[in-house]
């Protein structure tokens, strides 16, 4: 009879751990799942940013039809990608494209004077911000998912519950690595 309990009891830990473990994957699987979406969030209000900013610069940079056309294409992109990956990819040749066009305003100081371009300037640049602490807070919680992924004893019931690791957010582009030296 006491056989019987000891088993019972064992048997009841070890769901339990089990069950904890099983959570606590659904949970960090949650939590990376929110961090995109607040990276989605401030892209989306980035890429609404964009086309105000280059319909405000048109008037003024006529002969700069090509980095016009370059954040469009790149826009457009980036709004059609769907994994991490892609996405990941794709921001990165966008803001590779808003770098090279905050560069060619230096060439229009009658632009860089416009209230209206630098009140949009400004909101990019702090919607850049958002991204970036955006990225850094996803990567924070993919890192610790993959962990308990690939740590026993969690991997034995990622396994069998067909938990996948992550993608990180990283930058493809080396050119988005450093920062686009802008002068006013």
């Amino acid at each position: 009879m006491g056989g019987i309990l000891v088993f019972f009891v064992v048997a009841g830990v070890l769901i339990s751990f089990l069950v904890s473990l099983y959570n606590s994957l659904v949970r960090l699987r949650n939590q990376v799942k929110n961090a995109w979406s607040q990276i989605d969030v401030q892209l989306k209000r980035r890429h609404d940013l964009i086309p105000n900013l280059v319909e405000t610069a048109k008037g003024y940079m006529q002969h700069e039809k090509d980095t016009l056309e370059n954040i469009t294409r790149a826009r457009s992109q980036a709004l059609g990608a769907n994994s991490v990956k892609e996405k990941a990819s794709a921001e990165g040749a966008l803001s590779g494209a808003m770098s090279q066009f905050l560069l060619v305003v230096e060439n229009y100081p009658d632009l860089k004077a416009n209230q209206n371009f630098l009140s949009l300037q400004e909101e990019l640049s702090t919607t850049e911000n958002k991204i970036a602490f955006s990225r850094q807070s996803y990567n924070d919680q993919v890192l610790y998912f993959n962990n308990k992924i690939e740590m026993f004893p969690s991997n034995i019931v990622a396994s069998i519950f067909s938990f996948k690791k992550e993608d990180f957010f990283e930058i493809q582009d080396l050119n988005e690595k450093e920062a686009p030296k802008i002068k006013f």
